[in-house]
C-alpha cells in the first residue's frame, strides 16, 4: 500500500505541474492575442480583424436613406460661371420640323472642369537706363520677390499642403507635379521650400501654439514613435486641447521633454497614460493629473483572459463595477445630485478595495500598485471636477495623424525635416479644430513673412 500511494502521490504532484504548465501556456497564448481592445497596442497592429458577424443585421441598401434628407450641391451662380457652351440642334433636324429659334437657353448642367495649364509662369524683368555717363542703371527687384524664388507662395503652399495634409513623400510630390502639372521639379528643390522657406514662415504659428497649450487648463498628452535615420530613436509628442494641438519631435522619451513643452509651473491637469515620464513630470512638479481610464481597462480586460480563474474573476469583478461607475457618469446631469454623490462614491470605494486586493499574479499586482494614494487621486480626479474626462482619446485620435503620415512616408531624414514637421502638423490639426483652410494660412503666412505685413492668427481670440 505504501508504494501505491508512493506512486499515486508521485503521480499527482506530476498532473499538478502539467496543469501548471497548461495555464502557463494558455497565458501565452492569451498575451500573444493580445490586440488593441484588451491593451495598449494601436489598432494598426492587431493582426487578426474579424469582420462583425453581419448575417443577424438586416442589410442596408446604398446610398442615402429613408428618413435622412437629401444632400445636393447648389448650383453655382452666374458671376461664378467662366464659360458658358450652348448645345443646339441639328440645322437638317430644325428645318424638317420646322423649328424656329427663340431668344432663351437654359440650363441643363454645371460641369466644373481643369484648366489645361494648371499654372502661370511669370517673368520678373527690371527696367533698364542709362545715366549722364552712359552707365547702365538697372532698377531693383522686389526683395519679396527675389526671396520666394522660383516658386510664389501659392505654389509652396500647395507643396506643403500636398506633403503635411494629404501624407505625400517627397518622392510622390516630385511624380505629382510631373504628371498632373506638367513641371519638372526635383525631389531636392521640394525639400528645400518645405524645410526651409514654408518651415521658416510656419515658426510664429507654432509659437503661438506653444504658448497657448502651456497656459491652458486641462492638456491631453501623449507621445508615439517617429522614424529618423539620423537618430537611434526619435518620438513625437503630441499636447492637444479643445482650441489647439501642439507636436514636437524629440530624440528624447523622458520627463524632461514635458518640462520643456509644459514647464515645471504648468497649472493646469494634465491627462496622460501611467507611462513613467509622465508620472514622473506629475510627481516631481506637483501637477495635477487625470490617468486614462481606457488604457488601464484594456489591461484589466486582458487579465480577464487569462487562464487562472481566480484573476479572471478578480479581472472581471472589477469591470463590473467600471461598468456600473461609467455608466452612472454619463448621466449625472439628469440624476439627483445627493444620490448620485452617494452611490458614485460606493462604486468607487469598491472598486478600490477589490483592486487593492489582487489574487497572486504579478501582472495583477502590478494593476494594485496604480492605486496608491497619488494613483488613486489621478484615477478618479474626473469624478470630482467637470470638464475632465476619464479618457485620453481625444489625445490619440490627434496624434493618429502623425502616424498615418509616418507610415506613408516613412519619417524625415534630417533635424530641419523634423523641425518643420512639427510646424505644419501644428498648423493643419489646430486649423482643423477650427474649420479653417491649411492652404490658405499657409498662403498668409508666407505672405506675412515676406511682404512684413501683420502675421495670421493661427488660434482666434474668443473660442
Amino acid at each position: 500500500m505504501d508504494n501505491k500511494d508512493a506512486i499515486i502521490a508521485a503521480q499527482q504532484k506530476q498532473i499538478d505541474r502539467l496543469l501548471e504548465r497548461i495555464r502557463q501556456l494558455e497565458d501565452e497564448i492569451a498575451r500573444l492575442k493580445k490586440n488593441s481592445s484588451n491593451s495598449s497596442k494601436p489598432p494598426s497592429s492587431d493582426i487578426v480583424d474579424p469582420q462583425p458577424d453581419r448575417k443577424k443585421k438586416r442589410k442596408r441598401r446604398i446610398g442615402g436613406q429613408n428618413g435622412h434628407p437629401k444632400h445636393s450641391r447648389p448650383l453655382f451662380e452666374a458671376d461664378e460661371i467662366d464659360k458658358t457652351i450652348i448645345h443646339k440642334l441639328p440645322a437638317e433636324e430644325v428645318h424638317r420640323r420646322g423649328l424656329m429659334k427663340l431668344n432663351e437657353t437654359e440650363s441643363a448642367l454645371q460641369q466644373i472642369d481643369l484648366p489645361e495649364q494648371l499654372f502661370n509662369v511669370i517673368e520678373h524683368r527690371v527696367q533698364l537706363y542709362v545715366d549722364a555717363n552712359g552707365e547702365v542703371v538697372k532698377a531693383r527687384l522686389p526683395k519679396d520677390i527675389r526671396k520666394t524664388g522660383l516658386f510664389s507662395p501659392r505654389m509652396m503652399a500647395l507643396t506643403g499642403y500636398l506633403k503635411t495634409r494629404c501624407h505625400m513623400s517627397y518622392s510622390t510630390l516630385e511624380s505629382f507635379f510631373a504628371d498632373i502639372m506638367d513641371l519638372d521639379v526635383s525631389q531636392g528643390f521640394l525639400s528645400k521650400v518645405c524645410t526651409r522657406k514654408l518651415s521658416s514662415a510656419l515658426q510664429p504659428a507654432y509659437a503661438q501654439v506653444a504658448e497657448f497649450i502651456r497656459n491652458a487648463p486641462i492638456v491631453g498628452s501623449d507621445e508615439t514613435g517617429h522614424k529618423n535615420p539620423a537618430y537611434k530613436s526619435a518620438w513625437t509628442w503630441c499636447q492637444q486641447t479643445p482650441g489647439a494641438v501642439f507636436y514636437h519631435i524629440s530624440n528624447s522619451r523622458a520627463s524632461q521633454v514635458l518640462i520643456d513643452i509644459l514647464g515645471r509651473d504648468f497649472s493646469g491637469t494634465v491627462i496622460c497614460d501611467y507611462f513613467s515620464a509622465n508620472k514622473k513630470f506629475v510627481n516631481d512638479n506637483n501637477i495635477t493629473v487625470q490617468y486614462c481610464w481606457a488604457h488601464l481597462t484594456r489591461d484589466i480586460k486582458f487579465l480577464a483572459t487569462l487562464a487562472y480563474r481566480d484573476v479572471r474573476r478578480w479581472a472581471e469583478g472589477l469591470l463590473e463595477i467600471l461598468r456600473k461607475l461609467f455608466e452612472l457618469w454619463k448621466t449625472r446631469r439628469w440624476r439627483h445630485p445627493s444620490r448620485y454623490s452617494r452611490t458614485i462614491e460606493n462604486l468607487r470605494k469598491r472598486f478600490l478595495r477589490k483592486v487593492r486586493r489582487p489574487p497572486d499574479n504579478t501582472e495583477a499586482s502590478t494593476i494594485k500598485k496604480r492605486f496608491n494614494a497619488s494613483g488613486e487621486k489621478g484615477y478618479f480626479l474626473f469624478l470630482e471636477r467637470e470638464g475632465v474626462p476619464p479618457t485620453n482619446n481625444l489625445t490619440e485620435q490627434a496624434i493618429r495623424f502623425v502616424v498615418i503620415d509616418r507610415r506613408i512616408t516613412q519619417g524625415t531624414r534630417s533635424w530641419s525635416g523634423m523641425r518643420f514637421c512639427e510646424r505644419a502638423w501644428t498648423v493643419v490639426a489646430t486649423c482643423a479644430r477650427h474649420r479653417r483652410s491649411v492652404y490658405q494660412f499657409f498662403v498668409d503666412a508666407i505672405n506675412a513673412t515676406y511682404t512684413n505685413t501683420p502675421y495670421p492668427k493661427l488660434i482666434p481670440e474668443k473660442l
